[in-house]
């Protein structure tokens, strides 16, 4: 083989050495490029329209179980108030670092009676008060004594599994910046997947 061809071939190989590593380098900004447009997508999405949780505990049974996957709506409560019967997510009031899934019972202004199974609602409306129908609810033989006027902006949360459920019976009333989300959608177990789970349709 000539020199001459010895250092052809010599060149080539560098050639393609340079086209490899230049690929390498495509490759990998592609990859930084797409990652960097998922976060931009995510994080937004994350922190001001929807975050997945999973339920952790007994406190909503039969509403909800143990593991079950949720998406919530962080974007609906920024244009309407929360409702009686809306299953919200919020932030501990005792250690915002927590997180609790209960049911709205009381809303501001009102005054929440508990005594035995029975919940009362008094309000502007019905100033003698109304007793909650309430199908969702797991209530066994534990008794609940409790009244509370609820102050602007806080409401009364309630677990449906009373006998096994921390709520505003136990640490008070919750405050509507502790409100993360509505729970929208339950996306696992599949064969219990639902849009607005837990919806009470309460007419009070």
């Amino acid at each position: 083989m000539s020199q001459e061809n010895q250092q052809f071939e010599d060149t080539n190989s560098v050639d393609n050495l340079a086209i490899s590593k230049q690929s390498q380098e495509n490759s990998l900004t592609e990859v930084l490029r797409f990652a960097l447009i998922a976060l931009l997508i995510v994080l937004p999405v994350r922190w001001f329209i929807a975050q997945p949780f999973i339920v952790s505990g007994a406190s909503m049974e039969n509403t909800f179980h143990n593991n079950e996957y949720l998406i919530v709506d962080q974007v609906s409560y920024r244009f309407e108030q929360p409702e009686r019967g809306d299953v919200v997510v919020f932030r501990y009031p005792k250690d915002h670092s927590k997180f609790f899934i209960k049911r709205i019972i009381g809303l501001p202004g009102e005054t929440v009676k508990i005594s035995g199974q029975a919940v009362t609602i008094i309000n502007e409306e019905n100033k003698e008060g109304f007793t909650l129908t309430e199908p969702y609810a797991s209530i066994g033989a534990k008794d609940n004594d409790v009244e509370t006027t609820l102050g602007e902006e806080q409401y009364f949360v309630l677990g449906d599994n009373r006998d096994h459920s921390s709520d505003s019976r136990v640490w008070g009333v919750l405050s509507r910046d502790e409100i993360v989300g509505r729970a929208f959608l339950r996306l696992y177990p599949p064969t219990r997947a639902s849009i607005l789970p837990g919806d009470s349709n309460f007419n009070n």
